[in-house]
């Protein structure tokens, strides 16, 4: 396994055969600032103990999948802004998959996971430390329709697609370093244009949704928008609501 389009875009690229997680990996080593620089990314075929949104387990079949986990150091200063990395980082894969998946559907239901035909191909959590914010991605490469965990999951494989894991990988850094840079840069989502870009590319807008909420509430509405802050808009009983955390659900209507 190499990686020589992704070598040249990083700063450091670690590639294992396998580990319990690549997130926790980074995080052992995000004090190490000139040994784990900006962009620095760990890459494995064989996560055993991934671990994806709301604490939910990720594990797939040795070989399955590709699991990556980027350092990020260069982050805007305004806390604000850097709610707008996991949607950065959605938008970004949704862009490099997209590059190989010609004439399929491949959209980011919000915050961040990765649809292919409405199917999910890709899972992401960013997780901060005191010295960075580590972004993980897990996505579904080699799984067989088998060996998929559900039915509204797919992979490149399940659609007849063999991927070149290292154009993959180099697209998704290249994309992600660039809409990272003009938001730190500008330290506004609507400025450096990533808000365009996310919007574009989220395919829960305009769609009726289930959010399940803190404390076991819920709420059900149609997504509007996203806002300036990277929150979902969602319109329910004549009023807007906007969802910063939470459990999206599209709700399709019956017999589809």
């Amino acid at each position: 396994m190499d990686f020589p389009l992704a070598r040249a875009i990083v700063p450091r690229l670690e590639l294992v055969a396998d580990t319990g997680s690549t997130n926790a990996d980074l995080r052992e080593n995000a004090a190490d600032a000139e040994g784990w620089p900006h962009l620095a990314t760990l890459v494995t075929r064989n996560q055993t103990a991934g671990r994806g949104r709301l604490d939910r387990t990720w594990v797939a079949p040795a070989d399955s999948a590709l699991a990556i986990s980027v350092l990020l150091r260069t982050i805007p200063a305004d806390p604000a802004a850097r709610g707008w990395i996991p949607l950065a980082a959605g938008a970004s894969m949704a862009e490099a998959i997209a590059e190989q998946l010609i004439g399929h559907d491949v959209a980011v239901k919000w915050p961040n996971d990765v649809l292919v035909d409405g199917r999910k191909i890709c899972g992401i959590l960013a997780e901060a430390t005191t010295a960075a914010v580590i972004v993980g991605a897990g996505v579904n490469t080699a799984m067989t329709i088998e060996q998929l965990p559900v039915p509204t999951a797919t992979s490149f494989a399940s659609l007849g697609v063999v991927v070149d894991e290292d154009r993959l990988l180099s697209a998704y850094l290249e994309k992600l370093d660039g809409h990272l840079s003009a938001l730190t840069a500008s330290g506004d989502a609507v400025v450096s244009g990533l808000h365009g870009v996310v919007s574009a590319r989220c395919a829960t807008l305009g769609l009726r949704v289930s959010v399940s909420l803190p404390a076991g509430r819920s709420l059900d509405g149609v997504a509007t928008a996203i806002d300036a802050e990277g929150r979902l808009l969602v319109e329910s009983d004549g009023r807007e609501y906007p969802i910063s955390a939470g459990d999206v659900v599209h709700v399709r209507p019956a017999g589809t």
